[in-house]
Formats: C-alpha cells, sequence, structure tokens
C-alpha cells in the first residue's frame, strides 16, 4: 500500500463517514471524490458511492446494537413490545425501499451523466429550512411530538417509498426520511435515531445491488480501483460515522433542534449549488 492509496482511501472515509449523515447525499459527494481523486467514469463513481455505504453500515450496527439485537430477537417472538414495533418498522421500510430504489437504480446506473445532480439536494435543503420555520412559527402550539408506536401503516409505506427515492443521484437518504419524519410529526430525537437504523438493511442492498444487477461496472470498479483504497475508505468511513452519528443525536435531543434542522437544510443547498456550478448538477 502506498502513500497515494492511503491518502485516497482516507478522503473517500471522511467524505463517505460524513456525508452519509448529513443531507447532502453521499452519492454525489464520493462521485465528485472519485473521479477528480481516482479519475472513474460517472458510472463507476455512482456504483462505488453505493458500494462504500459498507463502512457507515458498520458504524451504524456498532452504535445501535441494542435495537438491532431487539430486533433480532422480536424475530424469534422473544422480544419487547418496542423491539416488536421496532421489527414493523423496519421490515415496512426495507421493502419499501428495495420496490422503489432497486428499479431507480437499474434505471439510472447506465445513464447517469451529473445532469440535475445538484438540483434535488437544493429542494431537499429548501425543505429542511421550511421544517425548522414550522417548528419555530408554530413552537408554542406545535412541536413534533410522536413516537414510533404513534405512527400508522400508511406513514411506514411513505417513509420507505421516500426512502427508497434516495437511490437516485443528488438525493440524500438521510434528509429525505428526517424530513418527512418531521413532517409527520415524529419528535426529532426518534426522527434521527429512526432514520439512521432504517438505513442498515437500506445501505446492506445499495451495496450489494450493484454487485447483482450491473455487474459489468462492478467489475470495471474493482480493476480500476486498487482494494487497498477501498479497505482504507470502509474503515475510515465507520469510525467518522460513529462520531457523527453520536453528535447529531445529542444536537436531536437537545433544544437546538430548529438550529440544527436549519443548518443541515443550509448545507444541503450549498452541496446542491456547488455540485451545479462545479458541472455535476
Amino acid at each position: 500500500m502506498n502513500i497515494a492509496d492511503v491518502v485516497n482511501g482516507l478522503a473517500l472515509g471522511i467524505v463517505q463517514g460524513i456525508s452519509e449523515w448529513l443531507p447532502i447525499s453521499s452519492k454525489t459527494q464520493i462521485m465528485i471524490t472519485s473521479i477528480y481523486a481516482l479519475h472513474l467514469t460517472f458510472n463507476q463513481a455512482y456504483a462505488l458511492g453505493l458500494f462504500l455505504e459498507v463502512g457507515t453500515v458498520l458504524a451504524a450496527l456498532i452504535y445501535f446494537r441494542r435495537e438491532v439485537w431487539g430486533i433480532l430477537k422480536a424475530l424469534v417472538l422473544r422480544g419487547s413490545a418496542y423491539d416488536y414495533m421496532m421489527l414493523k418498522y423496519v421490515i415496512i421500510i426495507t421493502v419499501l425501499t428495495g420496490l422503489v430504489g432497486v428499479p431507480l437504480y437499474l434505471t439510472v446506473a447506465e445513464s447517469v451523466k451529473g445532469i440535475g445532480i445538484g438540483l434535488p439536494m437544493i429542494i431537499l435543503g429548501l425543505i429542511l429550512i421550511a421544517d425548522a420555520l414550522l417548528i419555530y412559527i408554530s413552537r408554542l402550539r406545535y412541536v413534533p411530538r410522536k413516537r414510533l408506536n404513534e405512527l400508522k401503516t400508511w406513514e411506514l409505506v411513505l417513509i420507505g417509498a421516500v426512502q427508497g427515492i434516495a437511490a437516485l443521484p443528488g438525493v440524500s437518504r438521510s434528509g429525505v426520511t428526517v424530513s418527512t419524519m418531521l413532517l409527520l410529526g415524529l419528535n426529532p430525537e426518534d426522527s434521527f435515531r429512526l432514520s439512521f437504523i432504517s438505513m442498515i438493511p437500506a445501505a446492506v442492498g445499495a451495496s450489494i445491488v450493484p454487485a447483482l444487477f450491473t455487474r459489468h461496472l462492478f467489475h470495471t470498479l474493482i480493476s480500476d480501483v486498487n482494494m487497498n483504497v477501498i479497505l482504507v475508505s470502509i474503515v475510515v468511513a465507520a469510525l467518522v460515522s460513529l462520531v457523527l452519528i453520536d453528535a447529531l443525536l445529542r444536537f436531536a435531543r437537545s433544544r437546538h433542534i430548529i438550529l440544527l434542522t436549519a443548518t443541515l437544510g443550509t448545507l444541503a443547498i450549498v452541496s446542491g449549488v456547488l455540485s451545479i456550478l462545479t458541472g455535476f448538477g
């Protein structure tokens, strides 16, 4: 492993570990980074952006190990009422994410050229800022207070479908799910926590789909990118993710949720504008 591999791996891992949890589309950020740093094609960079989610999945499994263990217990009929609710949530979200996300991936994997990538991030940023304004304007009368057990089945279906749309370049999975949950009235901490947990099966699928359905892109990616770079990226992404998950959840349970949501919205808009200005939008 040479210095260039380490530097490229660090860069990709840091970008993945940060952007996965912020509303700036990790796929887009990895595409931009890998095209410039590794000279990949748009299609290869898109596949790499999905594949590197392995690192963030590892971090989520470690951080949410209690919730994951509860879901596993519910599968064998030994969990608590909350565990069964989590199991229902994960199953519905995952099924809808697959039904929506896989066809979208197969549609764009061969044709993505960078056009329109920045626009979804700008729209998402505006939605997040609208969330913040809604909470601020009506704070005395309305604060999102719903818990998981109060979400209706159709609301879970909606969240899963919205997460599936995040298969498109430029659409942030965490951004669209968190903003949807807040608009549905779910409390901020649960919105972030449930969004991060639903990422686990979605990201596992996102890592597998490129290898199963677009094998030629996967093979050319492996042949053009040193595996040392990918391994370093996965480890770094996992470590960075652990720090960021904890920080975001601390903010979500504090009184600074308006500031956090508005800041995330602003980041999404800035990222979208930069993508357009640099030719990726």
